[in-house]
């Protein structure tokens, strides 16, 4: 292969080239989890789409393996490739901001930090993801729900347009006026079709601050939580959400965590989360923060390092507490029962999903868009040896949250898919098609833009 790579650098005008005998080689292959590593043959990190179409174009020629990284958050190492290519975008990180237009454009290899902040400098915010060090790359073409999903819908619903680079090694940019079937595929399906070198998203005016912060509760408050996080989707607010964590704490007792977030005055913060806060946390640091600062509150917990597994459940509000709390007992016991298990945790998201169903099933690839609720199931460990242990054991959790869905459902949920594609692992699915009823038309586009499959790490569309 080693002829091959010279010719790929001689070919290569703005990247930098990682081989396992390079100085930097380990460091360019680290990841987010360790699960998600995996010894490249190749690493090429471009600056410029012309890079990553000679890149592309010359995996296919030599019949190797490629994998593109953004982010690098892929529990199951759809960014890392054994022995093969690694398109490592880490590189291209510009995000710039038209204020006249009240738009973000941010290359591929971007985080959400830098475009929180970017969009900060002047007033603006678009939808992103709740932990900042994310890669816009993979949550968008997922999806993408953040905290301002419901006033403004998922992040795909506010991508404006992209550039792409695609299998036949041409650069096009796709929008509602440009390739529209690509852009279609592109929101929901993203991974299945080309590198995505830029991004332009809506966004909106943020200038005032927002109220939130984490609450932490004894586990004997349990209960009550559910009850108040059922009644805040009861009663929906697009300008609120929560999150809620099962956990150890620091002593190693259970607790639950719930990051709270209004946007809006205090006055009307402290309003709405007011049942939350009578029921007497240990632990509160709800205040007035910008909203770039947000999205860095899991950002204690979610660090890099370690195993990682995440298994994506979803439940039908109202939960039910004696099943949270069934759930709960069975966690803790779990966890504190084995040392390597004590940072791992459920989380579950309370989203007011109005303005996401408000989008048409079919008109985006997105096959989730009901009033289901989105959770994960997420497991950290260090020893390499319990990977298979643990990943069976996340499996029966999630299972308990399919069965506890289709008893509420009748399993008539409509052609919408349960389970939000991001939190599914590749081949890991809890339902039988991911992509519902866009899978028909999803296998036109990719016959139409990647017939070779070339693009398959993530989801791969089936049947192509």
């Amino acid at each position: 292969m080693s002829n091959a790579i010279q010719e790929l650098q001689s070919r290569l005008t703005a990247s930098t080239v990682y081989t396992p005998d390079s100085d930097k080689y380990r460091e360019s292959l680290i990841r987010w989890s360790d699960t998600g590593i995996k010894d490249a043959g190749v690493v090429v990190q471009p600056t410029e789409a012309n890079d990553v179409s000679v890149a592309i174009l010359w995996a296919q020629e030599n019949n190797i393996d490629i994998a593109v990284k953004g982010g690098g958050h892929s529990t199951a190492g759809t960014s890392s490739s054994d022995g093969g290519l690694v398109i490592d975008l880490s590189r291209m990180k510009q995000v710039t901001v038209d204020t006249t237009r009240k738009n973000i454009t941010a290359q591929g290899g971007a985080t959400w930090k830098e475009v929180d902040e970017a969009g900060a400098v002047h007033g603006l915010a678009a939808v992103g993801g709740t932990v900042n060090h994310t890669g816009v790359g993979g949550l968008t073409l997922g999806g993408g729900y953040g905290w301002l999903s419901g006033q403004y819908g998922l992040t795909i619903d506010n991508l404006l347009s992209a550039t792409v680079v695609l299998a036949d090694g041409s650069v096009v940019t796709a929008s509602a006026s440009e390739n529209p079937d690509l852009f279609w595929g592109l929101r929901g399906a993203g991974y299945n079709f080309g590198v995505v070198v830029d991004f332009t998203y809506q966004a909106y005016d943020q200038t005032a601050p927002v109220f939130s912060g984490v609450l932490g509760f004894t586990a004997d408050k349990l209960e009550g939580i559910i009850e108040q996080l059922n009644g805040s989707l009861a009663q929906p607010d697009a300008r609120s959400g929560a999150m809620c964590f099962f956990a150890l704490s620091p002593d190693g007792s259970p607790m639950i965590i719930v990051i709270c977030f209004y946007n809006g005055t205090r006055e009307e913060g402290q309003a709405r989360f007011s049942g939350l806060t009578t029921l007497e946390p240990v632990l509160n640091t709800l205040d007035m923060i910008p909203y770039s600062v947000v999205n860095t509150l899991q950002n204690p917990q979610a660090t890099y390092g370690d195993r990682k597994s995440f298994k994506g459940v979803f439940f039908e509000p109202p939960l039910d507490p004696e099943f949270a709390r069934v759930i709960f007992n069975d966690v803790m016991a779990k966890i504190q029962s084995d040392a390597d298990l004590k940072s791992s945790a459920i989380i579950l998201e309370f989203t007011d999903m109005r303005k996401i169903c408000e989008v048409p099933l079919d008109a985006t690839a997105l096959a989730s868009r009901n009033s289901t609720q989105n959770g994960i199931v997420c497991l950290r460990w260090t020893d390499a040896s319990k990977d298979l242990e643990h990943r069976t054991w996340a499996r029966e959790v999630q299972s308990k949250w399919k069965t506890e869905l289709d008893a509420r459902t009748g399993q008539s949920a409509g052609s919408s898919v349960p389970q939000y594609i991001n939190y599914a692992e590749p081949g890991d699915a809890a339902v039988a098609n991911i992509y519902g009823e866009n899978l028909g038309r999803l296998k036109q586009v990719k016959a139409k833009y990647d017939p070779k499959n070339v693009f398959h790490k993530m989801q791969p569309i089936s049947g192509t």
